[in-house]
């Protein structure tokens, strides 16, 4: 059995099945699992579902700030941005069971001694605390008020996590955190504006995964969202998105038996220009 953890695949069906054939990967034999951003910007979000729901229990897939979007979008709660293609999710004839698939899908993941994210992580949170506060996003995304979440998920305060936060604010920065976080400051205070490079950082900010005491820090994070990052130079963080739908490549990487990783991608045709 090998396990892989992929990037950003953002409705790039073709990609997405040249990288399975690269691998070789094998539903019966092989666990995967897929690191948000599933749809949007690319030419087939709901291919990419389709796919992604046959390969049932081999497959765990995350959810991204794009998945919620176009949750949001497709339950009328948002219109589509100008860089969306949802039209094939919004005109499906199948439609509602992509969508309850989708809100069905975690925000987090612990396997093989990995914690698996689409965005970051904040400073003071530990693995367990992550998973126990995607976890209560995921209870409410999956419950009868998913609705009136998606409403208010928007948002970028609190910019600050608190353990008394209530309510919506709670729920708004683990999902800020988890799926659109890149900077922060050494106390976790989250920016959204820069979506450049490590090196771009705004003062007083730093990469998320470089705030020392980071108290994930010596555990292995995997996460996507990030196209313009490369990989830092660092063993505790997997960057994955590498950018497939901007014409770079979608990447997975591949964690042996003894413990060793390997990398592995296939090149995408661009389909959107940045900017």
């Amino acid at each position: 059995m090998a396990c892989y953890w992929m990037g950003d695949i953002q409705g790039c069906h073709q990609p997405f099945e040249n990288l399975l054939e690269k691998i070789d990967f094998s539903p019966s034999r092989d666990q995967l699992v897929v690191l948000g951003d599933l749809i949007n910007r690319g030419p087939a979000s709901v291919a990419v579902i389709r796919r992604l729901m046959a390969l049932k229990g081999s497959v765990h897939c995350l959810l991204g700030n794009h998945d919620l979007h176009g949750l949001a979008v497709a339950s009328g709660l948002r219109k589509a941005g100008r860089t969306d293609t949802l039209n094939g999710l919004l005109q499906a004839p199948d439609q509602h069971e992509l969508l309850e698939w989708l809100r069905h899908q975690p925000l987090a993941r612990w396997s093989q001694g990995v914690l698996s994210v689409h965005a970051g992580v904040l400073p003071s949170w530990t693995v367990h605390q992550t998973l126990a506060l995607a976890g209560e996003v995921e209870a409410v995304l999956r419950g009868p008020d998913w609705l009136t979440f998606l409403d208010q998920m928007y948002g970028n305060s609190p910019s600050v996590w608190h353990d008394d936060l209530k309510g919506f604010d709670r729920l708004r920065v683990v999902v800020n955190a988890l799926t659109r976080l890149r900077f922060c400051t050494p106390a976790g205070e989250m920016e959204f504006n820069t979506k450049e490079a490590a090196g771009s950082a705004p003062t007083g900010y730093v990469p998320w995964f470089d705030v020392v005491g980071r108290r994930t820090e010596g555990t292995t994070v995997a996460f996507g969202h990030w196209s313009t990052l490369k990989q830092p130079p660092r063993t505790d963080v997997w960057a994955l998105d590498t950018g497939c739908v901007w014409g770079g490549g979608l990447s997975a990487m591949r964690l042996n038996q003894d413990g060793s990783h390997e990398r592995i991608q296939v090149p995408c045709p661009q389909a959107q220009t940045p900017g």
